[in-house]
């Protein structure tokens, strides 16, 4: 997992937190880097499961919940750290359609060795999208808060369902059902 990602897990702790909190979740967790990570640099996907376990236990806050708050947090930190990755994109479905082809392309042109989850989507009208999330990293609930934080960022009235799906190929997977409010925008 790229270090961009703990970088802003640990910045969203000390800033939400509390400094405190960031040491002692940092101190707790098995970390090969002791905490100290590099926007560029790659990390096991393990040390940020731990990160946030120790958040949870440190907190009383349940553990798809927080994945779900760093996903809203980190897209807007997206939007700030690489505006041109959303100042593209006038609406929720056209990003979130460009995520596999356009947008995870030019992640991987930054970033060579990142490992990033695979996406495919089905969208009939305007007013529907089904989005089917895959990882091995079984991150569905940070997903769910990125694509939260897309729909805060365009202001767009959309409700999400979710449905995990069965594994396949060792993938978890998740189906998100997004269905825009006929008026669309909040």
């Amino acid at each position: 997992m790229k270090g961009i990602v703990f970088r802003e897990f640990i910045d969203m702790v000390e800033s939400q937190f509390s400094l405190e909190t960031a040491d002692a979740i940092i101190q707790a967790s098995s970390l090969s880097t002791h905490g100290a990570y590099t926007t560029v640099g790659t990390y096991p996907h393990q040390e940020m499961v731990d990160l946030v376990a120790n958040l949870s236990d440190r907190t009383g806050i349940a553990v798809p919940a927080l994945l779900q708050h760093f996903g809203r947090h980190l897209f807007s930190r997206f939007v700030e750290i690489h505006p041109n990755f959303t100042n593209a994109f006038t609406d929720v479905f056209s990003l979130l359609n460009a995520l596999e082809h356009t947008i995870h392309v030019d992640v991987n042109k930054l970033y060579r060795d990142a490992e990033l989850p695979t996406f495919s989507y089905e969208q009939d009208d305007q007013q529907h999208m089904v989005f089917v999330y895959r990882s091995r990293r079984q991150m569905a609930d940070f997903a769910h808060g990125l694509i939260e934080g897309c729909i805060a960022h365009f202001k767009e009235s959309i409700t999400i369902q979710r449905a995990d799906l069965p594994p396949m190929d060792g993938e978890a997977q998740t189906r998100f059902t997004l269905v825009r409010a006929a008026h669309g925008h909040a």
